[in-house]
């Protein structure tokens, strides 16, 4: 069974049997390290579900900057919802950090799920509320939170990105340059909290 229908199953409670009807509804593309998805400008037309692979989601500042929105794992979904939803240009770019297997969902993807699996609009609502709970709980983190609560939250997030992204990355996500990322880690170590 592939990552797709076991989140399928076992989010959206998608019956065996009926699982296979699902695929008819995106596309699975190898995605090179590097290769966009999205870029600034474009209008998104997929929501983005990784079977196999890394995605980050960024922005860049009128001076140049890069800001890390979100990271995109395994089970993951990544899209633009202000393009997708409401036909915007896109105000991200996102890339693959590494190569990647990535599904490319229908636009209607979830409305078609929910009208054949009626059962599931419950699930739906409440994958929705939790993704804007963490919306919120980051915007407060960024604008309250020291850079090693920020750290801290960051690696239970996503407990298995240490070694798979640049620390520059992380420093990008945390809202903090590479230099402070790396005494937050060093005084981190000096806690015990975690061993360098």
């Amino acid at each position: 069974m592939s990552n797709i229908q076991n989140y399928l199953a076992n989010v959206f409670e998608v019956p065996a049997e009926k699982l296979n009807l699902c695929s008819i509804q995106y596309e699975s593309r190898k995605v090179s390290k590097h290769e966009f998805l999205l870029q600034q400008g474009e209008i998104c037309r997929n929501t983005f579900f990784v079977e196999k692979g890394l995605l980050r989601m960024y922005s860049i500042d009128k001076n140049g900057k890069e800001h890390i929105i979100q990271f995109a794992p395994e089970n993951w979904l990544m899209g633009d919802r202000s393009s997708l939803y409401f036909n915007e240009k896109s105000k991200y770019f996102i890339e693959a950090v590494e190569d990647s297997e990535i599904l490319f969902l229908n636009p209607d993807f979830f409305s078609k799920l929910l009208e054949e699996f009626p059962n599931s609009i419950e699930k739906n609502d409440l994958i929705i509320q939790k993704h804007v709970k963490s919306l919120q709980d980051r915007i407060n983190s960024l604008l309250g939170e020291t850079a090693e609560e920020r750290y801290m939250k960051f690696t239970k997030m996503y407990p298995d990105l240490m070694m798979r992204v640049p620390q520059w990355m992380i420093a990008s996500y945390l809202g903090i340059t590479p230099e402070s990322l790396s005494r937050v880690r060093k005084e981190l170590a000096r806690k015990n909290f975690i061993t360098d």
